[in-house]
């Protein structure tokens, strides 16, 4: 790992409820928990600073981080969850899991489309239906992003899980057949071959075909009520 690698210092938490956070918040600190496959959960507290540093970071929530605990051991880390005050936007709570160096971990990873596609100079439309992807992989490789070059794409063609280049040891956790990203028609074009196609006649003709049904008993209501 770098030897820039984060650190977060923390310090152990006895106390816990909503007075007890409300008072680590006022005094700067907000509560934070740790926990792993072999760390039962712990409860900690943390500077909003050293926390929110590592979120602005390159690799933000996928960074792996040095979690010092006052008088206890030292945890390689990621930050798992985090939550924001709904009016002021401050930090107010962090989860951190901890990861080894040796076993894969799961994370997303923003997923970016390169070139303009030949089907967008022929009229067509880039549809990204994917904007991250959940990727599976050692802590120390996991990549900042996954690209991939769309220039080929021809109208009607897409880009799938297959299709992708990744980094060695990385893989992405979705089935080798899902579209990514796609270049489709516009919708007006759709609408209009969905209306071409066989079937839509008939339906459209059936469909017609109630009005005058109803508009017929309507009538035959009319007449009963004169008589």
């Amino acid at each position: 790992m770098s030897a820039a690698m984060h650190t977060v210092a923390a310090n152990p938490r006895t106390e816990t409820g909503k007075g007890a956070a409300r008072r680590l918040r006022n005094s700067g600190q907000i509560p934070a928990v740790a926990y792993g496959k072999g760390l039962p959960a712990t409860t900690l507290a943390v500077s909003p600073k050293d926390v929110v540093t590592v979120l602005k970071s390159e690799r933000g929530q996928n960074t792996v981080l040095q979690v010092k605990v006052e008088g206890g051991k030292e945890l390689l880390a990621m930050i798992k969850h985090y939550t924001y005050h709904p009016v002021s936007r401050s930090l107010e709570h962090v989860d951190f899991v901890e990861v080894q160096l040796d076993q894969p971990v799961d994370v997303d990873v923003p997923l970016v489309a390169h070139g303009k596609a030949a089907g967008v100079t022929a009229g067509g439309l880039l549809r990204q239906v994917f904007r991250t992807v959940p990727v599976r992989c050692l802590p120390d490789r996991i990549p900042l992003k996954v690209e991939t070059d769309v220039t080929h794409l021809e109208l009607g063609y897409a880009i799938a899980t297959k299709d992708l280049k990744l980094p060695e040891g990385v893989e992405v956790r979705l089935p080798a057949e899902q579209t990514l990203v796609a270049v489709v028609a516009p919708e007006k074009d759709r609408t209009e071959e969905a209306a071409a196609t066989p079937g839509a006649a008939p339906a459209a003709a059936a469909a017609a075909g109630k009005a005058p049904a109803a508009a017929d008993k309507k009538d035959a209501g009319k007449d009963a009520k004169k008589k």
